[in-house]
């Protein structure tokens, strides 16, 4: 009999007649400690339900799953929440292991959708049938914390005789519901373990982590969204404790987290007919200006309750140019690089704004100025970095389609689990966690437009036959659908990777590259332009407030000898970084640049004053004819290698016909 603890509360089942005891509630994250008298109520009106549903407290429950098929098709209609709840069930289980505990996932019916537990425990959670396909149901296993969470929308504490069906007492269950930005349910997160496990932190690790997933849902709800992080105290701006709002570009209210609702004041009702101009006192507009700075800080804000905020912004609109990354942007939905500084905010940029003097930029936009507007793929290659969704949207805005939507997709940013949904769109009701009225999908919001797909190379090969199709056959078939749409697309795709070689590792389907690749254009890396001293004056030139930034000439020494393994978004990250320490001149030196691009200074300097010096014995020895020189220096090097021409290849970064063509003459060469 399990003994009754101080701060423990008596209460009389009325369905039994029993005396049950409720175990002192933990506080909450949110500071809010349960009343025992309201909680008393809460599990007093479950029993009354769960006798209302015809159960008996000695009725052996159902433990039979729902059938395989049904199982599946629960697991696919809930494949959002699962790829949000995976990762934060792992870390909460960490926290818990080898406690005779396990951590549950379930729907919004409260059938078990994931466990993860010790093994000790998991043997006797089998006999309770706490596994996957199992509904927890409060009609179906009468009071129990993941029903109760379900039917009370509150989280829930249940500890052993409590539970309704007296083949449940010897567990203790916190459970916490999970909500979709609308306020739904869409799931329950629950730990449950034996009884005399119980810890009173184990509910706010509950909630807490229930938070967590609720927070990424609603961030992967809103892709095309201005998404605000506000708090009163700064310092919790990127924690649990944020609100989190969403609006569209024109400023319409769309919806709040449940932080946000509670520091607004308002129900999620009364937010609908609000603008954020209404609730901040700024008219959007405002934002967008505010983010268009080359280092947009923290907002101070006026909630309509007179209440001060401080906030950061997402700003996920279409356009590129109003896209930015905060400092605790979270996986699994990071933006595209920083471009505000890159692309002027006043005029849409064109192929003739990135040309600026580079030959070989002159020949790629000379190619592309052909066949802009006549129905041809274009394919971007080139290294991380060097601007392709810059020349993506370039392409966009000097083609007929120029005032039609741009919608560029990262394929590597946005989960194998979701990627499918994002393309091609879903109806209402396609799967938990989905936006209610469905969603129309990228390909479909580029109707009419441009379809830039970014890191093509990145695509699921599951996706790139259903890709195929619709390039080829012009129609779209959102997931649960059995319409399919027209859709007239023109296609940019970008990869930094060598589609051929995957091709040949059967990573990538050899129609769908033949499909894509009408024309061909490889950006160069920023170490192989000409043009550098005027991409960075173009750079320093928007979005300064009106002030004149240059560089000292010492510095742009440095910059034309850096190899800028990162490219133009290394060199854009640079300088906005070096225009925030400029002192009022605006010029920017030495000590203004970061200390990491100091140090590869550094070390590319070392090498190349310890090549010299390895090659000026060749270099006097030869008496200064080129073709002496390159013998030389390959007969060194054989040397130096043993006479193993691989090897030399690799040291002077030549192929191996090269050194037997220059070396014919040179003995000891071994063939390997």
């Amino acid at each position: 009999m399990r003994q009754i603890a101080k701060g423990d509360q008596k209460f009389t089942d009325q369905t039994s007649g029993k005396t049950r005891v409720l175990v002192e509630q933990s506080t909450a994250p949110s500071g809010v400690q349960f009343s025992p008298n309201s909680y008393d109520k809460i599990i007093e009106e479950s029993h009354q339900r769960s006798a209302g549903y015809g159960l008996n407290e000695n009725l052996t429950p159902d433990f039979s799953p729902v059938c395989r098929g049904d199982l599946s098709s629960i697991t696919e209609k809930n494949r959002v929440l699962s790829a949000h709840a995976l990762p934060v069930m792992e870390t909460l289980y960490e926290q818990i292991i080898n406690t005779h505990n396990m951590v549950l996932l379930t729907d919004a019916n409260g059938v078990i959708v994931h466990t993860l537990g010790d093994d000790d425990f998991l043997e006797k959670a089998d006999k309770v049938a706490l596994q996957p396909g199992v509904p927890w149901s409060e009609q179906s296993k009468g009071t129990n914390a993941i029903g109760t969470a379900i039917a009370e929308q509150s989280a829930v504490l249940v500890h052993a005789n409590q539970h309704f069906l007296s083949a449940h007492h010897f567990l203790t269950c916190s459970a916490a519901p999970i909500f979709d930005p609308n306020g739904e349910v869409i799931g329950v997160l629950d730990v449950s373990g034996e009884q005399h496990s119980y810890h009173k932190h184990t509910m706010a690790l509950v909630r807490m982590s229930a938070q967590m997933i609720e927070n990424q849902v609603f961030s992967s709800a809103f892709q095309d969204a201005i998404t605000l992080h506000f708090h009163s105290r700064p310092e919790f701006i990127g924690t649990l404790m944020e609100g989190i709002a969403s609006f569209t570009p024109g400023g319409r209210f769309l919806a709040a987290n449940r932080c946000g609702l509670f520091q607004l004041g308002l129900s999620l009702n009364a937010l609908k007919t609000h603008t954020f101009s209404s609730l901040f006192g700024l008219p959007v507009s405002a934002l967008f200006d505010h983010y268009r700075t080359a280092a947009p800080g923290v907002l101070s804000l006026c909630l309509h309750s007179g209440v001060r905020v401080y906030a950061k912004a997402e700003m996920r609109v279409p356009n590129p140019v109003f896209q930015h990354v905060t400092s605790n942007e979270r996986a699994p939905q990071p933006m595209p690089v920083v471009q505000a500084l890159a692309q002027g905010a006043r005029h849409r940029s064109g192929l003739a704004d990135l040309n600026t003097g580079d030959p070989q930029i002159a020949a790629l936009i000379a190619k592309l100025q052909k066949v802009i507007g006549r129905d041809i793929a274009i394919l971007v290659t080139g290294e991380t970095g060097t601007g392709k969704e810059l020349l993506a949207q370039a392409i966009h805005n000097d083609s007929p389609r120029a005032n039609s939507p741009f919608i560029a997709v990262n394929c590597a940013s946005i989960p194998e689990t979701l990627i499918e949904s994002e393309l091609f769109g879903y109806e209402d009701g396609a799967f938990t966690g989905a936006r209610k009225k469905g969603s129309v999908g990228k390909i479909l919001q580029a109707n009419g437009g441009t379809l830039f797909l970014d890191e093509i190379g990145d695509m699921p090969l599951s996706l790139q036959a259903r890709l195929l199709r619709v390039l080829q056959e012009r129609m779209v078939t959102p997931l649960g659908s059995s319409k399919s749409i027209p859709v007239n697309v023109a296609l940019i795709c970008a990869t930094h990777r060598n589609l051929r070689d995957l091709i040949a590792r059967n990573a990538f389907r050899e129609d769908l590259y033949y499909r894509l690749n009408g024309l061909v254009v490889k950006l160069p890396p920023l170490r192989e332009r000409t043009d550098l001293d005027l991409v960075i004056q173009k750079l320093l030139s928007h979005d300064t407030g009106g002030a004149c930034y240059t560089v000292a000439p010492p510095i742009m020494q440095l910059f034309k000898q850096h190899k800028w393994p990162g490219n133009l978004r290394q060199l854009i990250n640079l300088l906005r970084t070096a225009m925030l320490m400029t002192d009022d001149d605006h010029e920017i030196r030495y000590e203004h640049l970061p200390d990491d691009f100091l140090d590869d200074i550094a070390v590319a300097q070392a090498e190349a004053q310890a090549q010299n010096q390895a090659a000026a014995p060749i270099l006097g020895a030869a008496g200064g004819r080129l073709e002496d020189v390159e013998l030389s220096l390959i007969q060194k090097t054989l040397e130096a290698h043993g006479g193993n021409v691989s090897a030399t290849a690799r040291a002077l970064g030549v192929s191996r016909n090269t050194i037997y063509r220059k070396s014919a003459t040179l003995g000891n060469i071994e063939d390997q």
